[in-house]
């Protein structure tokens, strides 16, 4: 068998695109050479990895079981010629994509960025955000080097380590019925009976909030649920109900006045931030600089 790096790339852009005329615009080949290299492979394996549906084609139970070991190569190849290219990773260019589920990727990370970028101009960082079950996903797939979520993960497969803590506070808008009486504080009976401005299911601020306060409410009176972190802010702003999201996610609009943070009879709250990579990836240093990773994090990386 004479199974080549180039087979397994156009496979998973075949995978990932549905056709080899795709696949052929994705990396830059004709679709008759991708469909000459998918022919060598099938032969190669001795089996189909593709079911034929019309002009698409679909990955079968062979090429699912195939992808995440072809994609684990590939990025190892990444890998390699990042860490050797130009003389070693001091010099050479270094690109990484790091997914971060909502609150980590819009208040924590472009800071770490930055200061990565002032200690190595080669450094660059691709920020790929999404919820806490899309970024796992998006490691599962290899699609990002490293995922940084904000709940726990539910992705088999990956490695989960912890990260750093993050605060949780309550906050309120001026614009809130109750906003003269929350500024004294509110009680046990006022925030069972209060609205509550929550994620979607899947995200790792909604899955917080309610490992922070469903043990002391036992269950939300009303919910209203929107989809992001920015529009539970302006909703409270406005009045529509009480928020638990991380003190960074709030500090611009606490110091503005424009929220006000609640004062209750509740223990601190605090939630575990969590990196996730895929086994077959290696966290590079300066991925680990960007994160700032004590040296038993991922320590065989």
């Amino acid at each position: 068998m004479r199974l080549s790096l180039r087979q397994l790339q156009i496979f998973s852009a075949i995978a990932e695109t549905g056709t080899t005329t795709a696949a052929g615009d994705t990396i830059g080949l004709s679709q008759s050479a991708v469909s000459a290299a998918l022919g060598e492979l099938e032969h190669l394996l001795g089996l189909a990895v593709f079911d034929r549906v019309g002009r698409r084609l679909v990955l079968n139970g062979h090429g699912r079981a195939l992808l995440p070991e072809a994609r684990a190569l590939l990025a190892a190849t990444e890998d390699i010629e990042r860490r050797y290219r130009g003389g070693g990773e001091a010099t050479a260019p270094v690109r990484w994509r790091v997914g971060a589920s909502t609150t980590i990727g819009n208040y924590l990370m472009p800071a770490r960025i930055a200061d990565l970028r002032d200690g190595n101009d080669h450094a660059r960082v691709d920020l790929v955000i999404g919820n806490t079950r899309e970024v796992a996903s998006a490691v599962q797939r290899l699609e990002v080097d490293i995922g940084l979520i904000e709940g726990p993960c539910h992705e088999p497969g990956v490695d989960v380590a912890a990260w750093r803590e993050d605060e949780l506070v309550i906050v309120f808008g001026d614009r809130h019925r109750q906003a003269a009486a929350l500024r004294a504080g509110a009680g046990m009976a006022q925030l069972r009976g209060a609205c509550w401005l929550l994620r979607e299911p899947g995200s790792g601020t909604r899955e917080a909030a309610e490992q922070a306060l469903l043990p002391h409410l036992h269950g939300f009176s009303e919910v209203l649920q929107l989809g992001g972190t920015e529009a539970i802010k302006q909703g409270a702003v406005a009045g529509l109900g009480l928020a638990c999201l991380s003190r960074h996610a709030v500090a611009d609009l606490v110091a503005l006045g424009r929220l006000h943070e609640l004062a209750t009879p509740l223990p601190p709250l605090r939630r575990q931030l969590w990196l996730v990579r895929h086994p077959g990836k290696r966290v590079a240093a300066s991925l680990r600089r960007l994160l700032a990773l004590d040296e038993g994090v991922f320590a065989d990386a």
